[in-house]
């Protein structure tokens, strides 16, 4: 049978290539391949020139190959940590902050300290009010909201460091005030009260159904305070704190909490000279300090009375 080289079907060429003693070296797969990366260099669309398929092939081996751009490994190794930086920060991210569930809610306690207490601490404050209790919570709102300077001697487990603790929040949470300084009788006692303060910012609900901008990226932070300097919402820092003596909360744009602080100290610590500089580079003094002091009859309101200068003006 006459075979003409230069009109070759692609299966003649394969058994025509492969009966030499090298055995198998070309396959239908590996020819396809090979006419359409050459095109009509090699023969038409139904047959193929051997000697042409040849040159093509020796032109092909010969071809240098071009010099990559650069060191390839410098390059994965680039690539790999531009995606590992990628997975880092959507992890650090806080992502969307929910909704609010009761603005209703949350804006009546806005300037209602007793309301805030009932609705946002209903656990904590389930018996009922005593004139007293009305009283002293009518003067912390008005020390809060106003300015003002009051000491009132309140009975033991009457719920006096409940109540300093409930100011305190609320005075960051609604904006009232950017620094709260609480102060208690020893530091002890004053870094107890923080982390009271610290577990219902964590673990209340109703605060994290109203005030997602900031007790959501509390939780975010899932108890594991390392988390707090690489905490990201909207691919910015929060700059939130959380330490012994110290809570920070986060910087959100939409918030009138952001960036709000309350520190402790103990009576006998160090209470003058109290400052902190904002992420606007701003320095703040304390415009509200709460003492809450354990002690007996006129001692308690002397010491207290000495050191006037730190309840909020």
């Amino acid at each position: 049978m006459a075979i003409d080289p230069r009109r070759l079907r692609p299966s003649e060429l394969c058994r025509l290539v492969n009966s030499t003693p090298l055995g198998t070296v070309l396959d239908e797969r590996q020819l396809h391949r090979h006419r359409t990366r050459a095109g009509f260099r090699i023969g038409d669309g139904r047959h193929v020139d051997l000697f042409r398929y040849a040159a093509w092939l020796v032109e092909l081996r010969h071809t240098p190959t071009p010099q990559a751009d650069g060191d390839p490994y410098e390059k994965l190794k680039q690539r790999a940590a531009a995606r590992n930086k990628a997975l880092s920060l959507a992890g650090r991210d806080i992502g969307e902050l929910p909704e609010v569930a009761n603005s209703e809610r949350k804006g009546q306690a806005a300037e209602d300290f007793r309301f805030f207490c009932e609705a946002y601490f209903p656990m904590t404050f389930h018996l009922p009010w005593s004139p007293d209790h009305l009283k002293v919570m009518a003067m912390i709102e008005q020390a809060v909201l106003r300015g003002g300077l009051f000491a009132l001697a309140m009975p033991r487990s009457s719920g006096k460091t409940t109540l300093c603790e409930c100011a305190c929040i609320w005075a960051m949470l609604y904006g009232h005030r950017e620094f709260v300084a609480l102060i208690g009788s020893d530091e002890g006692h004053a870094m107890g009260m923080l982390e009271s303060i610290k577990m219902e910012l964590e673990g209340n609900e109703c605060l994290l159904e109203d005030f997602p901008e900031v007790v959501y990226p509390i939780h975010c932070l899932e108890g594991i305070a390392d988390r707090c300097a690489g905490q990201l919402y909207q691919g910015r820092r929060t700059h939130i704190g959380w330490t012994a003596r110290q809570v920070g909360l986060p910087t959100i744009p939409e918030s009138k909490a952001s960036g709000a602080i309350v520190t402790v100290a103990g009576l006998t610590g160090r209470i003058r000279g109290m400052k902190f500089k904002r992420t606007d580079r701003r320095t703040m003094r304390p415009p509200l300090g709460v003492i809450d002091r354990t002690g007996n009859g006129v001692e308690w309101f002397l010491d207290l009375w000495e050191r006037r200068r730190v309840v909020g003006r």
